[in-house]
């Protein structure tokens, strides 16, 4: 049961409303509608000539849009310098989208060598905006002591700051965190609890955590149908421990029992995680 890092870029920034209101003049709002409606149709080469000249104006939405270009090669030659250099100009401008994916190219060391306390730095600008992926990414840099201190209370603060926001991941490191007793008092209950948020998210590490929950009645009573059925609907959502804790289990359940898991599963996942056992 690990603490993972977010997805390291994020998509094509959508506070489209909010950026238009920025722009000087209706014809600049234009512009950039015509090169996100362009970008979204698989045309990259309108948006690079629509931002550009937005991005050198200094609108933030525009250069970090630009550096997202660059960092995956949409309708440019892949160039993560270039993508730093775009993101850095709006993240220090305080766009916090920018700030998140500058910290991402500073932990990965891609454009710039790579450095852990820059990363944490750039992550925390963006977390105490709200970020949700940036709050994630701070409290595991705290969990294993990268670019600062390691302080599991800390990494609770930020997985929880995140997890009241719904996202799936820093439940699921929340989840972790009462499993194990790292930065709070060991309570498998609240880590079922976390586990549980994560799991109607459909979100595979922590359907099969939860299935772990099951096999050992740790925080919920002992069930085995029920441990199989969360493993066997991880494995379903490309969780590979999963599908090997399952297997595992079967091995001490009667074919009568794992029909019933298997039917437990069919019926959580066509329900979208509403009826699922309990």
């Amino acid at each position: 049961m690990t603490s993972h890092l977010t997805k390291p870029i994020r998509a094509i920034h959508v506070m489209v409303l909010a950026f238009l209101m920025t722009l000087s003049s209706p014809v600049a709002a234009q512009d950039f509608q015509k090169g996100f409606a362009a970008y979204n149709a698989g045309d990259y080469a309108t948006p690079l000539q629509e931002w550009k000249p937005l991005a050198e104006a200094g609108n933030v939405v525009a250069q970090n849009n630009l550096g997202l270009m660059y960092d995956n090669g949409d309708g440019v030659p892949q160039d993560s310098k270039e993508a730093v250099k775009w993101y850095r100009l709006a993240a220090e401008q305080g766009d916090e989208v920018a700030q998140y994916n500058l910290g991402n190219n500073y932990y990965n060391g891609q454009g710039v060598p790579q450095d852990y306390k820059e990363a944490a730095k750039w992550y925390r600008l963006a977390a105490d905006q709200g970020d949700a992926d940036a709050q994630i990414n701070l409290g595991f840099m705290y969990k294993n002591g990268e670019g600062v201190p390691q302080d599991y209370k800390e990494a609770v603060k930020w997985y929880l700051l995140a997890a009241d926001q719904g996202y799936a991941m820093a439940q699921t490191n929340l989840g972790n965190s009462y499993n194990n007793g790292q930065g709070v008092i060991q309570d498998y209950k609240e880590a079922v609890k976390w586990y549980r948020l994560a799991t109607e998210q459909g979100y595979a590490e922590a359907q099969t955590n939860l299935g772990v929950m099951y096999e050992r009645g740790q925080g919920v009573l002992q069930d085995n149908a029920t441990a199989h059925m969360w493993y066997n609907i991880g494995a379903a959502n490309g969780n590979e421990l999963g599908g090997t804790n399952r297997d595992n289990l079967a091995k001490q359940m009667t074919p009568a029992t794992i029909e019933k898991a298997q039917a437990m599963a069919r019926e959580c996942i066509s329900s979208g995680y509403t009826k699922c056992g309990y």
